[in-house]
């Protein structure tokens, strides 16, 4: 993984979920390489290559909609990206921190979003 690469893994939910969670994302992160669309899947994946900008000021609490159901969520990064998605997600959603793993140059935070 490139220092400025972001990378979420996302289970429960539905692919609309994870599209939500990925988009909620793209203000600071830019585009992703993709976004999630098949139903059928159990895990999502999306990555993020360009380089976090700061957060809004005014990102409304709660504003990228509902979920249809819990939502898992693993986001790896440099330890700046990781924190900075994780306030984003903690903004955009109601979010519980489940922890964090800290590596080398590289941090993994895990969160759970609520409906």
């Amino acid at each position: 993984m490139s220092g400025t690469e972001l990378t979420i893994t996302l289970s429960g939910g539905s692919a609309a979920d994870a599209q939500k969670v990925v988009r909620a994302l793209e203000p600071v992160f830019g585009a992703a390489d993709g976004l999630p669309a098949d139903d059928r899947a159990t895990v999502h994946t999306a990555t993020f290559t360009g380089v976090g900008s700061e957060l809004p000021e005014r990102l409304p609490q709660h504003s990228a909609g509902h979920l249809s159901a819990p939502v898992s969520v693993t986001v790896q990064g440099t330890p700046e990206n990781v924190e900075k998605a994780s306030d984003t997600l903690s903004r955009a959603f109601s979010a519980h921190d489940r922890g964090a793993a800290s590596g080398d140059q590289e941090r993994e935070r895990q969160l759970v979003l609520r409906p």
